[in-house]
Protein backbone atom coordinates (compact mmCIF):
# COMPACT_ATOMS: atom_id res chain seq x y z
CA UNK A 1 0.00 0.00 0.00
CA UNK A 2 0.73 3.73 -0.70
CA UNK A 3 0.59 5.84 2.34
CA UNK A 4 -0.83 9.19 1.06
CA UNK A 5 -2.59 12.44 2.11
CA UNK A 6 -2.53 14.31 5.80
CA UNK A 7 -4.83 13.30 8.72
CA UNK A 8 -5.77 15.25 12.46
CA UNK A 9 -5.96 13.00 15.12
CA UNK A 10 -5.06 13.67 18.74
CA UNK A 11 -2.82 11.39 21.15
CA UNK A 12 -5.04 10.31 24.00
CA UNK A 13 -4.10 10.39 27.68
CA UNK A 14 -3.18 6.89 27.34
CA UNK A 15 -0.27 7.69 24.69
CA UNK A 16 -2.25 6.17 21.79
CA UNK A 17 -3.33 7.47 18.08
CA UNK A 18 -5.69 6.21 16.11
CA UNK A 19 -4.18 5.06 12.89
CA UNK A 20 -6.71 6.46 9.75
CA UNK A 21 -9.71 3.39 8.73
CA UNK A 22 -8.03 3.28 5.05
CA UNK A 23 -4.57 2.51 6.71
CA UNK A 24 -5.05 -0.15 9.22
CA UNK A 25 -5.24 -3.52 6.61
CA UNK A 26 -1.54 -2.76 5.65
CA UNK A 27 -0.77 -2.23 9.31
CA UNK A 28 -2.08 -5.76 10.87
CA UNK A 29 0.84 -7.45 10.59
CA UNK A 30 3.23 -5.36 12.45
CA UNK A 31 4.49 -2.11 12.75
CA UNK A 32 8.20 -0.68 13.65
CA UNK A 33 7.71 3.19 15.42
CA UNK A 34 11.26 5.19 14.54
CA UNK A 35 12.40 7.62 15.90
CA UNK A 36 12.22 10.07 12.84
CA UNK A 37 15.31 12.14 11.46
CA UNK A 38 13.11 15.11 11.65
CA UNK A 39 10.85 15.86 14.41
CA UNK A 40 8.49 13.17 13.96
CA UNK A 41 7.79 9.31 14.38
CA UNK A 42 7.86 7.15 11.68
CA UNK A 43 4.89 4.30 11.45
CA UNK A 44 6.72 1.11 8.98
CA UNK A 45 5.03 -1.42 8.52
CA UNK A 46 6.72 -4.43 9.85
CA UNK A 47 7.53 -5.70 6.14
CA UNK A 48 8.47 -2.71 4.99
CA UNK A 49 10.64 -1.68 7.74
CA UNK A 50 12.23 -4.85 7.58
CA UNK A 51 12.92 -4.44 3.77
CA UNK A 52 14.67 -0.82 4.75
CA UNK A 53 16.71 -2.06 7.59
CA UNK A 54 18.12 -5.08 5.83
CA UNK A 55 18.37 -3.52 2.46
CA UNK A 56 19.94 -0.40 3.80
CA UNK A 57 21.07 0.12 7.17
CA UNK A 58 22.36 -3.45 7.46
CA UNK A 59 24.42 -2.55 4.10
CA UNK A 60 26.34 -0.21 5.30
CA UNK A 61 29.96 -0.77 5.92
CA UNK A 62 30.23 -1.96 9.45
CA UNK A 63 34.12 -0.71 10.08
CA UNK A 64 32.38 3.23 9.17
CA UNK A 65 31.72 4.89 12.18
CA UNK A 66 29.33 7.61 10.34
CA UNK A 67 27.67 3.75 9.33
CA UNK A 68 27.98 2.41 12.95
CA UNK A 69 26.20 5.86 14.40
CA UNK A 70 23.50 5.64 11.82
CA UNK A 71 22.63 2.08 12.68
CA UNK A 72 22.55 2.48 16.34
CA UNK A 73 20.37 6.14 15.65
CA UNK A 74 17.89 3.83 13.37
CA UNK A 75 17.99 0.55 15.57
CA UNK A 76 18.39 2.09 19.01
CA UNK A 77 15.49 4.19 18.74
CA UNK A 78 12.55 2.08 17.10
CA UNK A 79 10.35 -0.36 18.76
CA UNK A 80 7.68 -2.85 17.67
CA UNK A 81 4.07 -2.65 17.91
CA UNK A 82 0.39 -3.55 17.09
CA UNK A 83 -2.74 -2.17 16.56
CA UNK A 84 -4.93 -2.25 19.08
CA UNK A 85 -8.48 -3.31 18.80
CA UNK A 86 -9.34 0.02 18.18
CA UNK A 87 -7.04 0.63 15.58
CA UNK A 88 -4.75 2.54 17.91
CA UNK A 89 -0.88 2.67 17.77
CA UNK A 90 0.33 3.14 21.81
CA UNK A 91 3.37 5.88 21.30
CA UNK A 92 6.11 5.60 23.84
CA UNK A 93 7.38 8.56 25.57
CA UNK A 94 10.91 8.84 24.37
CA UNK A 95 9.27 9.03 20.78
CA UNK A 96 6.11 11.35 22.31
CA UNK A 97 9.15 13.68 23.05
CA UNK A 98 11.15 13.54 19.84
CA UNK A 99 8.12 14.72 18.08
CA UNK A 100 6.95 17.05 20.78
CA UNK A 101 3.25 15.13 20.60
CA UNK A 102 0.73 16.92 22.58
CA UNK A 103 -2.53 16.20 22.45
CA UNK A 104 -3.16 16.94 18.34
CA UNK A 105 -1.34 15.25 15.70
CA UNK A 106 -0.65 15.06 11.73
CA UNK A 107 -0.57 11.81 10.36
CA UNK A 108 1.27 12.43 6.98
CA UNK A 109 1.48 9.85 4.35
CA UNK A 110 5.37 9.05 3.50
CA UNK A 111 4.88 6.47 0.67
CA UNK A 112 6.23 3.40 2.00
CA UNK A 113 5.63 4.91 5.91
CA UNK A 114 3.46 7.06 7.95
CA UNK A 115 5.18 10.34 9.89
CA UNK A 116 3.53 11.54 13.25
CA UNK A 117 4.07 15.67 13.23
CA UNK A 118 2.74 18.01 16.13
CA UNK A 119 0.67 20.39 14.07
CA UNK A 120 3.16 23.20 14.47
CA UNK A 121 5.99 20.94 13.75
CA UNK A 122 4.72 19.89 10.94
CA UNK A 123 3.46 23.45 9.69
CA UNK A 124 6.97 24.73 10.19
CA UNK A 125 8.15 21.83 7.87
CA UNK A 126 6.01 21.53 5.58
CA UNK A 127 6.02 25.47 4.55
CA UNK A 128 10.37 25.31 4.05
CA UNK A 129 9.59 22.09 2.04
CA UNK A 130 7.46 24.56 -0.18
CA UNK A 131 9.97 27.00 -0.25
CA UNK A 132 12.89 24.18 -1.30
CA UNK A 133 10.97 22.86 -4.13
CA UNK A 134 11.56 24.08 -7.29
CA UNK A 135 15.22 24.29 -6.70
CA UNK A 136 14.88 20.41 -5.59
CA UNK A 137 13.16 19.58 -8.12
CA UNK A 138 16.34 20.85 -10.40
CA UNK A 139 18.77 19.65 -8.56
CA UNK A 140 17.00 15.77 -8.62
CA UNK A 141 16.51 16.40 -11.95
CA UNK A 142 20.10 17.15 -12.80
CA UNK A 143 21.31 14.29 -10.56
CA UNK A 144 19.26 12.29 -13.12
CA UNK A 145 20.69 13.40 -16.13
CA UNK A 146 24.10 12.93 -15.08
CA UNK A 147 23.62 9.64 -14.02
CA UNK A 148 21.76 8.82 -17.19
CA UNK A 149 24.47 10.34 -19.47
CA UNK A 150 26.77 7.63 -17.12
CA UNK A 151 24.70 4.60 -18.81
CA UNK A 152 25.82 2.78 -21.71
CA UNK A 153 24.36 3.24 -25.00
CA UNK A 154 20.82 1.79 -24.93
CA UNK A 155 20.71 2.72 -21.38
CA UNK A 156 21.81 -0.68 -20.19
Amino acid sequence: MTFRGLHEHSLDPKDRITVPAAYRAALAEGIVLMKGVEPCVEVWPAAAAETMETGTLSGLNPLSRDARRLQRRFFAHSASAQLDSGGRILLNKQLIEHAGLDGRCVITGMGSKLEIWSPDQWLAEDEENEKQIPALTESLAAQQASAASMLPAGGQ
